[in-house]
């Protein structure tokens, strides 16, 4: 099933879960959810406290995923269920991560408000929204031109004035900025593309979902003052996979 045959799909089902009409969603509405999708992030992060060595998530993580109105960043059919905490279609056979998945990354790279991130991997923003929130500066590159234009004009649109987007090849990375302070992957690769460990700084960190389509991992890597680095393997994930041109 494509991208667009699984919005269809889940807008059909909304009509059959939710047959009467109902008026829009208030903001008030859409804080309520928002803030019920980190009680749930909180909750799988407890449950997954071993296999995480962790139990709780940075509070400033948590609080931008408060703030950034995710539903906005989905198309409009699946945009009633922005605050599951479920990955949702986007198009071109992609998806919108996991609530869980975007908090647990964000976590582990720990963006910090003096730091300049790479992200891999656009898509339509809202992970980029969220490493805007706690970064001071964002590039980011995304292969697709429509999510690119799109990813563009909304998070202006938002009034976010420390992120720049370009349409490329993820694995080059972005070398007219580098080097970048912690960089996040948000498409699986077989390995880490080398370029991106070039462009990291000593003392940076990756977070990238690393191999096959059938078993990757969520992997940390940190490259010490020296350069050389350490590789921490953390939960499956499935992830789409990095093209490159």
């Amino acid at each position: 099933m494509t991208g667009e045959q699984n919005i269809s799909y889940l807008a059909a089902k909304l009509v059959e879960e939710s047959p009467t009409v109902m008026k829009p969603m208030t903001e008030e509405h859409l804080a309520v959810l928002r803030r019920h999708m980190v009680e749930m992030i909180a909750i799988h992060t407890d449950l997954a406290s071993e296999e995480l060595g962790k139990a709780t998530l940075d509070e400033r993580v948590m609080t931008a995923m408060r703030r950034v109105p995710r539903h906005l960043f989905v198309p409009a059919s699946v945009a009633p269920y922005a605050y599951r905490d479920m990955p949702l279609p986007i198009g071109f056979d992609k998806t919108i991560s996991q609530p869980f998945i975007v908090a647990l990354m964000t976590d582990l790279l720990a963006p910090q408000p003096h730091e300049v991130v790479l992200e891999i991997g656009t898509g339509l923003g809202y992970q980029t929204a969220i490493l805007a929130e706690l970064a001071g500066q964002v590039w980011s590159v995304e292969i697709i031109e429509e999510f690119a234009s799109h990813a563009e004009a909304l998070l202006r649109d938002l009034g976010f004035s420390n992120i720049g987007i370009r349409v490329g090849d993820g694995s080059r990375g972005w070398p007219e900025h580098a080097p970048f302070d912690k960089i996040l992957v948000t498409v699986a690769a077989d390995r880490t593309p080398p370029a991106l460990l070039r462009q990291l700084k000593p003392g940076g960190r990756v977070v990238l979902p690393v191999g096959p389509e059938d078993a990757q991992l969520l992997t940390v890597i940190d490259k010490d003052a020296a350069g050389q680095l350490k590789t921490r393997k953390l939960i499956p994930v499935r992830f789409s996979r990095l093209e490159t041109v």
